[in-house]
Formats: structure tokens, C-alpha cells, sequence
């Protein structure tokens, strides 16, 4: 536990202390007032009586009371997510059960089953992304169960994570990053597609100032830098609609707000260009007062009075209004073109639905009884339901898939009859299939897309139509996982796969069996054990199957000893230690501090990994990889955020030493005006003036532009900093960039 007095920053005494814990409080039950009914005060007073009792020894890493973060977690539940008075119970105590002497069955007593069952949900995930990967999976799927019983224990536990992401910079670095990791990997897509925009976009812009720090303060730096000027723009775009809006007597609101910093270096990343040239920095939204039967032709005439100011992006037309998105989204959304040239984004939706936007599900909730419409919801549960059902899916394939299938965009396709489909973004014609039914999935042998045929691996878009042919001889590949995206047709695929595999096992495991009793030893669980881990397969299936199909021939057997009815595989000669400045450290040792270059460098035993290059100077961490020892991946590789959020325990602090003998290999991307001479003014500001080393480079000129790229070594960032700024100073040079990824 932290104590203030190794909190030097902290300096409250105990009297203020209980004040500012009294005022968050309030505040909290200030939130809640519209929401009370009688005798809730009294139970909310009783958690809180209870929670501050449980942590009253306990403080955060920044030395302040513990009690203040279960406050800060249900001021966001009831203020930014819309929740009620069961929700804040369950917030003050959601920390309890786990960490201190309360039990489940006292929060069951005091406040009966519905919240002690929510508090039971946030236990179980208190720990989800800690120990080993498939321990974390199979957590995963723990939170999923819960979240299909009742979601208000996602949305608490999204609220524990914005409030901890809030208060990272007390963390340990390591720690930063790793949670940081973890939010991006799963909390902000599960935020988005609980509809709650906002948390989603704080949670990336804060994952982003501990991953990409550098980045982050460049791109705030320059927001605040052209504020001004945003602000004029707004103004001169907004005027001529306001006049027209308000001539057709619409009751609305209109404004500008900036994008999040997250969205604006994804568009930089994603189009190549820089932040000047991220045309919509900014995006208008306008929210209209109507009545719910006028909803949508409001909408549609305040996007006829747009458009007939401004000239629309026909592609950029986005029409949730007609099919909301699975999050309950409704909004209509168009590019149009504004004064000086530049696009700008417009959205146009009611209160309901700018409600809907900003606080999800809970929004979603509170105007969904009258409605006719299914919930959407309801549907997105059932299929997770579904899928977590299937207990065979592995945990860490499950991690994958989920996020593949359940936190992605939606595209709606619909069945000869005209019934609408919802599926992911990437899904496919067998995708369609299998969403039908399973029978039909592993029989398809083709599809027609809007009459047309074609292959199982087409690739749907919103708005086909699509019909399934099947063949009964027909079986599922193993390819087929690599085209599927649903979780559902990939845990499909694999049973049948798994179904097919047994039958052809059978004939290995007499193979099998035979060998075995041939040396004089017993065909029993052990020894079957022994065999397929000396083999490195994943279970005794897998062995029976390669033996089967006579990918291993057991002819190592005779290598193998027998002890009476038992046999023992030879043993793997050990391999040596790593030593750190002349002491044993075991690598996932907490903490760490393992330097990878300089004196030791040539005790450790690490490699660069291909995705990112780091070079020294990078942030950079380092991970365990079995059998190859230590991995340096920049900290804004593009697997980072997978490894740090899967495999959290064999994740290693590093830190680069100074060493100016070693070079290493990285690379740039140059583009510019093709003009005489540029490749001569090239390569002799890098071979002449720095005197750094090329190992490879290729020019394309088309069209009167050059595209150069460039392999070199250099000793570290400082060096690679310095020749990229004097690149961009030379006269035709537009672009430099660092591949970031294999080169």
C-alpha cells in the first residue's frame, strides 16, 4: 500500500482529506437527484458508509484516500453514461468484494441479489487482463457472460477504466503502458459499440498520450495553434445555414467541435499526409428539436438546405437514420465542400438521438419501451450468447474473434426474401452463411450477390442481397478460416474441421498404440502425454492426426527410455540464464530495469523485432518470446497493443544504453517534385555531409513526382531526426517518413 509519506505531492491532512471526500459525495448525490426515489438516499448512504470503511486504510499511487476513485467511478456512471441508483451502489462497491474483508453475501444481505450480482460480475473482471493469456481469454468470456446478464456491469467497469486512464501518471511507465495497451486493445472499441462516442475517443486520446507521447503533444500543440482560425471558419460556415435553418423555423442547435487527437493521427497514418493537410480537423453538428414523429424529415430537410448551400461528397453520405447502427446510433452524416476549398464534416440528429450518442446504451434503454422496433441490443447479446455457448472456441482465438465480430462496424445485407442481415465490416458470402444457419454454412458451396456468382471469400458491402447454394457432399477446408470474420462460422468451421480431424486420428492412435506396447510399455494417459509435448503439439488429437497423415513417423521412439510401463522423452539440453551486469534476472521479473545496449550488451540475448525497427532512441519495450529469448518492439508498433494486452506477464521494461558503434538498419520513404539533380542533392547530404551509411535505394519518378526509398543505418533517433529534418529543407522535397513497418 502507497503512504503519503512516500507521496511528497499529496499533502492534505486528515481533516481536509474528509472534507474533499464529503464534497465528491455530494456532488455525486447532486448527479443523482432527479433519479431519487424514497429510501434510496438511505442505501446509497449505506455503501458509502460501507466502502469507506473497506478502504479506509488503503490509497492510491498518487498518496490520495482509495475512496475517492469508487466516488469519481459513479460520478461517471450516473453523470457521463446516464445510469441510475443501482449503479452507484454497485460503483462505491465494486472494489470491495475483491480487495477488502466484505464479502459477496454481505452485499447480498444489505442490498439483495440484482447488485450483489453485479458486484460479483465486476470481481470477476477486476483481474480479466493480468496473469497469462488464456487465463485472461477465458476471463473474457466470464465478463461477456455477465455483460449478457446484465450490461450495467460493462458500463461500470468502463467507467472504473476512464477514471483509472484519467489518473495514469502516478503509474509506473511500464504500467502505462501496458494499461494503456489493454484500453485501446479492448475498452474503447467495447465503449464504441455501447455507443458511448465519448468515453471511446477520451479513452484513445489518453491510450495515445502514454503509447505515442511525442505524437500526441505535437498534435495538441498544433490544435491549440490553429484554434483561432478554426473557430473564424466555423463562423463563416455556419452563418449562411443558421439563416436558412431558422427562415424554415426549426427549432436546433448548431456548432463546431474538434476532432479527437487519436482520429486526427489515424487519418494522418491511414492517408499518408500531414496535419495540415487533414482536411477535417473539425466537424459541425447540428441537433434538432422535433417531435418524434417528424424526426427523420427534419433531418432529411436540414440536409436539403446543406446541400443546397454547400456541395455534397455523394460517397460520404452516411444514412443511420434508416438503419441505426447495432449501438442504437441514428444520425445522418455528409461531407460537403465550405468556403476557401475545404471539406467539412456535417451531422445532423435529434436530441433523442444526440443522446443516444453521447450516453449509449443506458439512452437507449430509457426510450426503447413503446418502441416497436427489436432492439437491436437484444440481438447483439443473443449472438454473443451464442458463441460464448460453444465452450470448444480456444480463449485466445476467442479474444481475437470477439473483437473481430462484435466490436466492428456493421454492414446490413438482406436474403432473397428481403429479411436484413446484420454482419461486421470484412464479412463474407460464407460469413452470410453461416448467419442463416449452421447446416447451411458448412454445406455452401457458393453464393450469388445481387444475382451475380461468386467465390464463398466475396466480400460483402451494405446493401447486397445475397443467395446461398449448397451441395450436401460438401465439407469444410481449413482455408475457409482464413476468409471468415464472424465468430460464430469461424467456431463453426473449426468443430466440423476438429469432427473430421477425429475420424482420421482414429487410425494414428493405433499406430500410436501399437509402437508404444512394441517397446514394452503401457498405451496410457502418460505416456501418451509425453509424446505430444516432446513433439510440441497443442493435445493428444494432434498427435494422432500428424501420425495419422504421416507428418511424424515416431521414429525418435527409440531415443526414448521405459521405466516398467512408462516411457520418458529425452531432455532438452538447458538453456543458459540470462545475466544483467553480472546478476541472474528472470526476465518478467517486475519492474525490471534491463538495458539492452552498452556493457551488457553482449550478456543479453535480444533481437529487433522485423514489424517496427526500433532503432535507440525509440520508446521501446521488450517482450519474452518462447524459445527466442528477448523481442524490442517500439512501443507504437503496429502489434503492441495486441502483445501488451494478450501477454501482459512477458512484457519487459527496456531502456536503450548510448552506444555510437553499433548501426541499424532502417529506412525512409522520400516523395518530391521530380527534378534535375534531386537524387545527386540526396545522397550527398546522406553520404557526403552526415556520412551515414545506405545499404539500399530505389527512385520512381511518374507524372513529375518522385517517390525515393531509402535503407540506411544510422546509431540511433537523435541521428535519424537530424537527417529527416534536413531532407524536408531541401528545395522540391515535400515528404519524409520512416517506414514503421518490416522493411
Amino acid at each position: 500500500m502507497d503512504t503519503l509519506a512516500q507521496l511528497p505531492k499529496y499533502n492534505l491532512n486528515e481533516e481536509q482529506e474528509k472534507k474533499l471526500i464529503l464534497r465528491e459525495y455530494r456532488a455525486l448525490l447532486r448527479a443523482l437527484k432527479t433519479k431519487l426515489k424514497p429510501g434510496d438516499k438511505r442505501l446509497i448512504r449505506l455503501a458509502f458508509e460501507m466502502a469507506v470503511e473497506a478502504h479506509k486504510t488503503m490509497r492510491r499511487k498518487s498518496g490520495e484516500p482509495y475512496i475517492l476513485h469508487p466516488i469519481a467511478v459513479a460520478r461517471i456512471c450516473v453523470e457521463e453514461i446516464g445510469l441510475g441508483v443501482r449503479s452507484t451502489i454497485c460503483s462505491l462497491l465494486h472494489d470491495t468484494v475483491e480487495d477488502t474483508d466484505i464479502s459477496l453475501e454481505d452485499v447480498e444481505r444489505e442490498f439483495g441479489n440484482e447488485i450483489a450480482r453485479i458486484v460479483d460480475g465486476l470481481t470477476k473482471i477486476s483481474n480479466v487482463i493480468d496473469v497469462n493469456a488464456s487465463q485472461q481469454a477465458e476471463n473474457f468470456k466470464k465478463i461477456l457472460l455477465t455483460l449478457t446478464d446484465d450490461p450495467r456491469v460493462i458500463l461500470i467497469k468502463l467507467a472504473d477504466r476512464l477514471h483509472n486512464m484519467r489518473t495514469l501518471d502516478h503509474m509506473k511507465v511500464d504500467k502505462q503502458l501496458k494499461i494503456s495497451s489493454e484500453t485501446v486493445y479492448v475498452y474503447a472499441p467495447l465503449a464504441h459499440r455501447m455507443g458511448l462516442y465519448n468515453i471511446k475517443t477520451e479513452m484513445e486520446d489518453l491510450a495515445m498520450k502514454y503509447l505515442e507521447p511525442e505524437i500526441y503533444k505535437e498534435i495538441a500543440r498544433k490544435l491549440a495553434e490553429t484554434k483561432k482560425e478554426r473557430s473564424r471558419y466555423i463562423n463563416e460556415f455556419i452563418k449562411p445555414l443558421k439563416d436558412k435553418l431558422e427562415k424554415a423555423e426549426l427549432k436546433f442547435e448548431i456548432y463546431g467541435r474538434p476532432k479527437h487527437i487519436h482520429s486526427i493521427q489515424n487519418k494522418m497514418k491511414k492517408k499518408g499526409v500531414s496535419f495540415e493537410e487533414v482536411y477535417d480537423l473539425f466537424a459541425i453538428r447540428i441537433i434538432l428539436d422535433s417531435t418524434a414523429d417528424k424526426e427523420k424529415e427534419d433531418c432529411w430537410k436540414v440536409y436539403s438546405i446543406i446541400t443546397d448551400e454547400y456541395t455534397p461528397a455523394p460517397e460520404r453520405l452516411r444514412d443511420w437514420l434508416s438503419n441505426p447502427k447495432s449501438n442504437g446510433y441514428e444520425a445522418l452524416h455528409t461531407t460537403v465542400m465550405g468556403p476557401q476549398g475545404k471539406w467539412v464534416e456535417v451531422q445532423i440528429r435529434t436530441k433523442r438521438m444526440n443522446e443516444i450518442a453521447e450516453k449509449g446504451l443506458a439512452a437507449h434503454w430509457k426510450y426503447k419501451e413503446g418502441s416497436s422496433d427489436e432492439n437491436r441490443f437484444d440481438k447483439w447479446f443473443q449472438q454473443i450468447r451464442e458463441v460464448i455457448g460453444n465452450q470448444d472456441t480456444d480463449s485466445v482465438d476467442f479474444l481475437q474473434d470477439f473483437k473481430t465480430s462484435f466490436l466492428a462496424e456493421e454492414i446490413y445485407v438482406y436474403t432473397p426474401k428481403g429479411d436484413v442481415k446484420m454482419l461486421p465490416v470484412g464479412s463474407t458470402a460464407l460469413d452470410f452463411a453461416f448467419s442463416i444457419h449452421s447446416a447451411i454454412g458448412v454445406k455452401t458451396i457458393g453464393a450469388k450477390v445481387n444475382h451475380k456468382l461468386v467465390p464463398l471469400s466475396h466480400k460483402l458491402r451494405s446493401g447486397d442481397q445475397v443467395e446461398i447454394i449448397t451441395s450436401n457432399k460438401q465439407k469444410p477446408s481449413e482455408d475457409w478460416l482464413n476468409f471468415v470474420v464472424t465468430s460464430k462460422a469461424k467456431g463453426r468451421i473449426r468443430d466440423a474441421l476438429k469432427e473430421e480431424k477425429r475420424k482420421i486420428a482414429d487410425e494414428g492412435k493405433y499406430t500410436v498404440q501399437r509402437k508404444i506396447e512394441g517397446m514394452g510399455a503401457a498405451f496410457n494417459q502418460h505416456n501418451i502425454d509425453e509424446l505430444w509435448s516432446y513433439y510440441k503439439l497443442n493435445s493428444p488429437l494432434d498427435l494422432f492426426y500428424q501420425v495419422a497423415i504421416k507428418n511424424i513417423d515416431l521414429k525418435e521412439l527409440k531415443e526414448f527410455k521405459v521405466f516398467g510401463d512408462k516411457i520418458e522423452a529425452p531432455r532438452p539440453v538447458k538453456i543458459q540464464e540470462i545475466k544483467v551486469d553480472g546478476f541472474h534476472q528472470p526476465l518478467a521479473k517486475k519492474d525490471a530495469e534491463l538495458i539492452i545496449f552498452g556493457e551488457s550488451s553482449d550478456k543479453i540475448v535480444y533481437n529487433l523485432a522485423n514489424c517496427c525497427k526500433p532503432i535507440p532512441g525509440d520508446d521501446v519495450f521488450g517482450f519474452v518470446t518462447t524459445g527466442k529469448g528477448l523481442t524490442i518492439h517500439r512501443t507504437n508498433c503496429p502489434n503492441a497493443a495486441k502483445l501488451m494486452a494478450n501477454f501482459g506477464h512477458r512484457i519487459v521494461k527496456t531502456k536503450w544504453a548510448k552506444n555510437k558503434e553499433i548501426s541499424f538498419l532502417t529506412g525512409l520513404k522520400i516523395v518530391g517534385l521530380d527534378d534535375v539533380g534531386v537524387v545527386n542533392k540526396i545522397t550527398n547530404l546522406i553520404s557526403g555531409e552526415l556520412r551515414i551509411n545506405i545499404a539500399a535505394m530505389t527512385i520512381e519518378a511518374k507524372e513529375g513526382v518522385f517517390e525515393g526509398n531509402i535503407k540506411l543505418y544510422v546509431h540511433d533517433k537523435e541521428e535519424l531526426d537530424e537527417l529527416v529534418s534536413r531532407l524536408l529543407a531541401l528545395r522540391g522535397i515535400e515528404k519524409v517518413d520512416r517506414y514503421d513497418t518490416e522493411l
